[in-house]
């Protein structure tokens, strides 16, 4: 019966460690007239304002995150190459293209999810 409880707890944890990271707030767009576009980002690629691009804080560079904007349900996958953004409040930069799908342009309620 012990042998069986234990199972189960390692089985639980185990369904907890691949967790989908998931992360509200606000998103804003960089990269369009700011000076940023065509600059080295953080992970030393340049900055392409049509890429479906991104900046966090945290995530690991490379990392695959789909953004929705809250107010009217899109969503797009984007990959992290950047860190940012640097304002309070905010959880996400976007590229400009990536933005132009969610339907926004300067600041949006998102949510993120990998």
């Amino acid at each position: 019966m012990q042998a069986r409880a234990y199972a189960l707890a390692f089985a639980i944890c185990l369904s907890f460690a691949g967790a989908a990271h998931a992360e509200s707030g606000i998103a804003s767009v960089y990269g369009n007239g700011d000076g940023y576009a065509g600059r080295k980002t953080a992970n030393g690629e340049r900055m392409n304002p049509s890429a479906m691009t991104a900046a966090h804080r945290t995530l690991p560079f490379g990392s695959h995150v789909r953004v929705t904007n809250k107010k009217n349900g899109r969503s797009v996958t984007v990959r992290i190459n950047d860190r940012g953004p640097f304002v309070r409040g905010r959880v996400i930069d976007l590229s400009p293209a990536a933005a132009r799908a969610l339907g926004f342009a300067g600041l949006a309620p998102v949510a993120l999810s990998r």
